[in-house]
């Protein structure tokens, strides 16, 4: 498959403070400048010993010195508050002889499990497509595997995965997270399902809900930061669709997420459902960048208090996800 480098302004580096304020009425960042806030109770999530974070563990334990010198950050580190759709969150990559065959393998085992089949199969196929494999992306451990704060993170073209075995509570994916493709022809990218079920509950629509859903024109792709429930949400109110629809409205959200580990697609319907569940998202459908003027939205949200999917499917797919709750995450236990 044929590595593509096609130039994109949004793909240059996003620190995510500017990530923060680019949403109208998001709220006071907390102590550590975070967005990512939290709600009561207890729920299906990720814990430390997930399959996921306990080959992080094992990662972190295969580490020399040396390689916790270059990867390795105390839990607050700003680099963990940066987002982008295309960044290097370390200078080694995985296919440098900085990594040994058993760490890349751990780090390939991490990947399958926050992913489900389906999405770990799709991401190997974007990767490749894009930067030429998950050889040409790079990870940071933030904390300590095994305290009570530490999250592993993969960075690279268009994707970013975290696993922090819960270490911010109510917060689903352990913070914001993208995913993307660089493929123009909107027909062919890998994530084309997602619009195509998204379209479906336009679809849905009757005249007046469709008048109010379709949009002009979009909001930047990183403006995802959580409103809370005073936000001001483009587009229709999933409360005000029927019975029938809103069963679509679901039926999307579980596609939407189904390519990411149960466990992290529990957390985020849970924090929905905290949030005052799916009839308080609203759903909005531009207009602009139409590609090929076909009338299937390629740039489409979903809205709530807690809850931000942005997909920019034009010129090629961005996708930002944000899904969370207001509140300070857990304090360090040891850098």
């Amino acid at each position: 498959m044929t590595r593509r480098t096609s130039s994109c302004s949004d793909c240059a580096s996003v620190d995510r403070r500017d990530f923060l304020k680019a949403a109208a009425g998001a709220s006071v960042l907390g102590a550590v400048g975070s967005a990512f806030w939290s709600l009561p109770g207890a729920y299906a999530a990720p814990s430390p010993t997930s399959a996921a974070e306990t080959a992080v563990g094992r990662f972190y334990n295969s580490l020399s010195a040396e390689q916790k010198k270059t990867i390795c950050f105390g839990f607050n580190d700003p680099l963990r508050q940066k987002i982008s759709a295309n960044w290097h969150i370390t200078k080694p990559t995985l296919g440098d002889d900085f990594y040994n065959k058993e760490q890349k393998q751990i780090v390939d085992e991490i990947v399958r499990n926050v992913t489900s089949k389906d999405g770990y199969d799709r991401l190997q196929k974007q990767m490749e497509f894009d930067s030429g494999g998950i050889q040409d992306y790079s990870v940071a451990v933030f904390g300590e595997p095994g305290t009570s704060a530490f999250e592993w993170e993969l960075t690279g073209r268009h994707l970013t995965l975290r696993a922090d075995g819960n270490s911010v509570d109510s917060v689903a994916f352990g913070g914001p997270i993208i995913y993307g493709h660089g493929e123009e022809n909107p027909k062919e990218n890998l994530f084309l399902y997602q619009t195509q079920q998204v379209n479906e509950v336009f679809k849905a629509l009757d005249a007046k809900q469709a008048k109010q859903a379709l949009v002009e024109k979009a909001p930047k792709e990183a403006a995802v930061a959580l409103q809370g429930e005073s936000g001001n949400f483009a587009g229709i109110g999933v409360d005000q669709l029927s019975a029938d629809q809103r069963k679509l409205v679901e039926k999307t959200l579980q596609i939407l997420l189904a390519p990411y580990r149960q466990e992290d697609a529990d957390e985020a319907m849970e924090i929905v459902k905290s949030a005052g569940g799916i009839e308080k998202l609203h759903m909005a459908f531009y207009q602009q960048d139409d590609l090929g003027n076909d009338k299937i939205w390629d740039i489409w949200r979903v809205e709530g208090p807690a809850f931000v999917w942005h997909f920019r499917g034009a010129p090629h797919v961005h996708a930002y996800i944000n899904i969370g709750a207001v509140s300070r995450p857990k304090t360090e236990a040891k850098s």
